[in-house]
């Protein structure tokens, strides 16, 4: 077998319901732990199970204007977990051979909801507004400017799969010889806008959510940083492969026989040149809702027929977190190749017979994984799939 060109991440620095350290990450990714938490905070009268980060953030004190948000303290808390990996990389390389790619989709928008409600809808803002904040290239910008970097710097926002396309984005700046590191994720963070916005889609569970589930009933909407530092360094876990896909069937529904999604899984496996049968451990975008998981397990059986991979979706334990799913889920992917053990899938049990089957992660399980792939589709049938590899 031709082992295909790879790019290293680094342990990644990770924010999430579930805490930042790896231990206790892992911890409840093993167990199932949900790490949701009820609040009207968002909906008044209408309690919702959302995936907040409760851990004390970083404080904004001294940082310019333009940089206060709470996207922007996601990030920073991950900067700091990324741990003596990241002053070294800083060390090492050069200001201008150093990239930044973050993926979004709300970057500060929770910080224009506090400033109409401080001045009341319809109102000139108060001079403590900042535009800034909300811009979509804020979380990249915050990057490069607090560790004082000038090489390639931008933010992706392709909603759902915003973090995941950062990283095949910081593969190609590596391998087109641009960089010598990338730091690449995303971050996005509750806020109004978005968790009304999918519940006017009636797309929201009032309940904790049940992917591949007969009773599921939509996602829980949550919060999440994921760093990783990539560099062409040999050894250690590699991304290996990525495949990206648009089918544009619907501005929000996937396409029922999920073909762009198959397309970006078939692509990943190509670029890393290797079988299906190859993959021991798939995370699932696995949303709970209704179109999305018949979509899903579609294509997973057009792509591995006989050789499906174990399989969990990790969102029921920490919402989902959209444009830092797909960071966040590979760096949950990193963590069950390094240590160890499948992501456990957490539902009621009650697996929906309309869903082809899919050999999902029901109880601890511990064991060497090499490789997994990691899912992220999002509106637009905007579609990609990660591969990582221990070697």
């Amino acid at each position: 077998m031709t082992h295909a060109i790879g790019c290293r991440l680094s342990a990644p620095g990770i924010i999430c319901s579930l805490g930042i350290r790896h231990e206790d990450v892992v911890d409840a990714l093993r167990s199932g732990q949900r790490g949701l938490s009820v609040t009207e905070a968002f909906t008044p009268g209408r309690p919702l199970p959302l995936g907040q980060v409760n851990v004390t953030l970083p404080s904004t004190e001294g940082w310019p204007e333009d940089h206060k948000s709470r996207n922007n303290q996601l990030i920073a808390a991950t900067l700091d977990a990324l741990g003596d990996a990241l002053p070294a990389t800083l060390k090492r390389f050069a200001p201008e051979r150093i990239g930044v790619v973050m993926g979004t989709s709300t970057s500060g928008v929770l910080e224009t909801e506090r400033a109409i409600a401080r001045t009341g809808p319809g109102n000139d803002f108060d001079d403590e507004y900042r535009y800034t904040r909300q811009e979509l290239g804020a979380p990249a910008k915050f990057i490069a400017e607090r560790l004082a970097l000038t090489g390639p710097a931008w933010t992706l926002s392709t909603a759902c799969s915003s973090g995941a396309r950062a990283l095949a984005a910081a593969r190609r700046l590596l391998l087109s010889g641009q960089c010598d590191a990338v730091i690449a994720g995303g971050a996005d963070s509750l806020c109004g806008l978005t968790v009304n916005g999918f519940a006017s889609l009636e797309a929201v569970s009032d309940a904790p959510c049940q992917p591949c589930s007969a009773n599921r009933r939509g996602i829980n909407i949550g919060e999440a940083a994921a760093l990783f530092i990539v560099t062409r360094e040999p050894g250690g876990i590699q991304l290996t492969g990525y495949g990206e896909s648009s089918d544009a069937h619907h501005i929000s529904a996937p396409d029922p026989e999920g073909r762009g999604a198959a397309k970006a899984m078939r692509d990943a496996l190509s670029m890393a040149k290797l079988p299906p049968d190859a993959i021991g451990y798939l995370n699932l975008h696995g949303t709970a809702t209704e179109h999305n998981d018949v979509m899903e397990a579609r294509a997973v059986h057009a792509v591995f027929t006989d050789s499906l991979p174990a399989s969990s979706s990790t969102k029921s334990l920490t919402g989902h977190t959209l444009g830092a799913a797909g960071a966040l889920e590979a760096a949950f992917c990193w963590l069950a190749l390094e240590h160890g053990f499948l992501p456990r899938h957490v539902f009621d049990g009650n697996y929906d017979p309309a869903l082809p089957p899919l050999p999902l992660v029901s109880k601890p399980h511990d064991g060497v994984v090499q490789r997994a792939l990691s899912n992220s589709f999002a509106f637009g049938g905007n579609n990609i799939a990660l591969l990582l590899e221990r070697t």
